[in-house]
């Protein structure tokens, strides 16, 4: 807004305003105004001319001469900054997001078995796709589109109950499409998606569409990671790079370096090249001055090496021209396209120096889930100023009769009687009876309640009830939902197996973790 009559500014030494008291003294046909204690001198305003019929505030002398006024913008509250720049390269509008449901999900299987990877439920309550979701919602970003493939059926319906305009979150005039993969007419449109950047280019032409006209930038997400970003913070740095592509990268050190994608930068974060996983000297030559992406020099020399999150943003127009012409049988953006640009185009590191993980085994969603419950949690889902939205359930709290409960989460909707919970996660709608020990175990809860008549009634047939039966003893598992676990049932894998399929007992063991199939039932006293 313009100055205001009696309203004086002033800069602080942090390059702020802050509304002072001064006066505007107008004498005959010449106008002063007064600013006290030489605030303004040296500094370089934006000054502009109007004529009086502007409906600003300002300085005016009559209707036919020009007069200046200063465009600053103010806060009543309080100091503020000079942002018109700011808000230009951090608006939201001229972004949409891609998220990409993954592929078969073979090293997350059985939890894949029938659903996609980000449909996959996390932390009691939620599910991956979750995650992106709300990071987006949380940073502004409205128009936000997920490439589905495999076993979408569950992730479709979760997102029609969460992500629409009725009574899920809603998003004013953007837009949460799902972009199920297709064929199309011609001899390439029999094909599935190929890949990440593959998927991306088959709906390429969504971005030549009218209401994608304003777009300047694209974010591809993963649906199968675990963080809280503020996207626009990394958009916003994009933009005043000049980067065509900006990739999110991990300070990592060198115990972890080797499991991961590793890049290359120069003084400028603008990225030379790229190693997958390397080892020995290919490790060694990979380590970077980390100090350029802003560590500090302590933690530089801890964590020398950057390694890439999987998450881009595009220029547009980059992203439609490495698509449709320079790299048009590219099927992967990590592993093909994007080490390929870094030799034609500006391609910037941009550092998260943030809990991350990404959930793409059994064993790192077991243990993501139980990190959980440490204090504090490396990740937590209490944020109120940047909740972790799902779909509305309308459960009732929790109901807990005599039971130790120790470092877990208790979903609502859940039944505790009598037992105890050490170090887990308990999901909705869970039952667990008494003199049931649980611990170091992921219990990802059931679809629906069985009423105590229907309880009583596969008792009295001697059928397995939905959750975990008396007497029963687990360890190190994870409980897919609607498992039937019966009474005096031990699983606790006390010989330490690491791999076994033994689908038709209902369970499988994935990295020395238990997984007891959905929908499974384990009968009385069985020992696994």
């Amino acid at each position: 807004m313009a100055s205001l009559v009696d309203a004086g500014v002033s800069f602080s030494t942090a390059g702020q305003l802050t509304t002072t008291s001064r006066s505007l003294h107008l004498r005959g046909n010449a106008t002063f105004v007064n600013f006290c204690n030489g605030e303004f001198m040296g500094k370089k305003l934006k000054v502009k001319l109007k004529h009086q019929s502007d409906n600003d505030y300002g300085i005016f002398r009559d209707r036919k001469r020009l007069v200046c006024t200063m465009t600053l913008t103010a806060d009543f509250a309080g100091e503020t900054e000079l942002t018109d720049l700011e808000l230009e390269k951090k608006d939201s509008r001229t972004v949409a997001a891609i998220i990409l449901g993954g592929g078969a999900g073979t090293r997350l299987f059985p939890l894949t078995k029938r659903r996609a990877k980000p449909a996959v439920p996390i932390g009691g309550a939620y599910r991956l796709i979750d995650v992106p979701m709300s990071n987006c919602i949380n940073s502004g970003i409205n128009k936000v589109y997920i490439l589905t493939q495999f076993n979408s059926a569950s992730l479709n319906r979760h997102l029609a109950r969460s992500y629409n305009f009725g009574g899920g979150v809603t998003f004013g005039d953007g837009y949460v499409e799902v972009l199920a993969a297709t064929q199309t007419p011609g001899e390439e449109g029999k094909n599935w998606f190929q890949g990440t950047a593959d998927a991306v280019r088959q709906f390429h032409w969504l971005f030549e569409d009218p209401r994608s006209k304003y777009v300047e930038d694209i974010l591809i997400l993963s649906g199968d990671h675990l963080y809280r970003m503020d996207y626009m913070d990394f958009v916003q740095d994009h933009r005043q790079s000049g980067a065509d592509i900006t990739i999110s990268c991990l300070p990592i050190d060198e115990s972890r370096a080797s499991d991961f994608g590793l890049m290359k930068i120069n003084d400028i974060g603008r990225v030379l090249s790229f190693s997958e996983k390397p080892k020995g000297k290919d490790l060694k030559a990979m380590a970077v001055d980390t100090t350029v992406l802003g560590l500090s020099k302590e933690e530089a020399e801890e964590k020398p090496y950057i390694a890439s999150m999987g998450v881009y943003v595009f220029k547009k127009e980059i992203l439609l021209n490495l698509l449709r012409w320079r790299f048009p049988t590219a099927n992967d953006f990590g592993s093909e396209i994007i080490p390929a640009s870094a030799k034609e185009f500006f391609v910037k590191a941009y550092l998260f120096n943030d809990y991350w993980e990404d959930i793409g085994t059994i064993r790192s969603f077991f243990e993501a889930n139980l990190a959980l419950t440490e204090h504090p949690p490396r990740f937590s889902f209490y944020d109120a100023a940047k909740p972790i939205y799902t779909s509305r359930r309308n459960l009732p709290p929790s109901k807990i009769d005599s039971s130790k409960i120790v470092d877990s989460i208790i979903s609502h909707g859940s039944f505790l009687n009598n037992c105890y919970v050490e170090h887990s996660v308990v999901g909705i709608r869970s039952r667990i009876n008494s003199n049931v020990h649980l611990k170091d175990t992921v219990m990802l809860g059931a679809d629906f309640y069985e009423t105590d008549s229907e309880i009583a009634f596969n008792l009295a047939k001697g059928k397995v009830p939905i959750g975990i039966g008396e007497n029963s003893r687990i360890k190190g598992c994870i409980i897919d939902k609607n498992a039937r676990i019966g009474k005096n049932v031990v699983i606790e894998n006390a010989e330490g197996v690491q791999e076994a399929d033994r689908s038709s007992e209902g369970f499988y063991i994935r990295s020395g973790v238990t997984v007891i199939l959905k929908n499974s039932t384990i009968k009385d006293g069985t020992v696994i």
